[in-house]
């Protein structure tokens, strides 16, 4: 059985010509990339844009990956920064609103953190409290200060080990977890009516 080249390989592939390996890659990490980038500005437009702007980037900086971690550490620690760079340009530019459109609505993946509160084939009333818990999880997200906002989408949205999220900041592990304790302390206190679904956080 042939074994799919590791990211690493492919990115080696492609600074030796491979266009198909850079390709491989873009098609291995452009949905997940995506629904970050889009949990972080919430603007499926301004996503799609974000999103091509980190394989830009990726096709710039190239040669400049070493390998002193993994490959897809380095594309978050793009991805992110491309955010950050993001939210102080808006933040000049438009109030905090929380009648964006929601990073969930439309999307083709699977349930996500906010979606699992719902199970298939749920009571109606039980339905209708877990979407009214989804909104309120979405806005007390937003609601994080963005440092901890940034380690709890890693970690649930995206699966992320502590020591992976701790790579891409820049900031020590415990740091991260600290970040990621403080974060589930607000959003338990700004879903104390519904502490019997929060526990689903952790």
């Amino acid at each position: 059985m042939i074994k799919d080249p590791s990211d690493e390989e492919l990115l080696r592939r492609f600074n030796d010509g491979d266009a198909d390996a850079f390709a491989e890659l873009v098609r291995r990490y452009e949905r997940p990339l995506y629904n970050f980038i889009l949990r972080s500005v919430r603007r499926r437009e301004r996503a799609d844009e974000l999103l091509q702007d980190v394989f830009m980037k990726v096709v710039q900086r190239s040669q400049d990956f070493k390998g002193n971690s993994k490959l897809s550490t380095w594309l978050y620690t793009i991805a992110r920064n491309l955010c950050i760079d993001h939210s102080r340009k808006m933040v000049f530019r438009r109030h905090k609103s929380l009648d964006a459109p929601r990073s969930g609505s439309g999307s083709e993946e699977g349930p996500s953190l906010l979606e699992r509160t719902a199970a298939e084939g749920a009571e109606p009333d039980r339905a209708m409290v877990a979407e009214d818990l989804r909104k309120r999880i979405s806005e007390a997200v937003e609601e994080l200060p963005e440092e901890q906002r940034d380690v709890f989408l890693m970690r649930h949205v995206q699966g992320m080990r502590f020591r992976d999220i701790a790579e891409v900041i820049g900031v020590p592990e415990n740091t991260v977890k600290s970040r990621m304790r403080y974060a589930l302390e607000r959003l338990q206190r700004a879903l104390a009516d519904y502490a019997e679904y929060v526990d689903e956080l952790k």
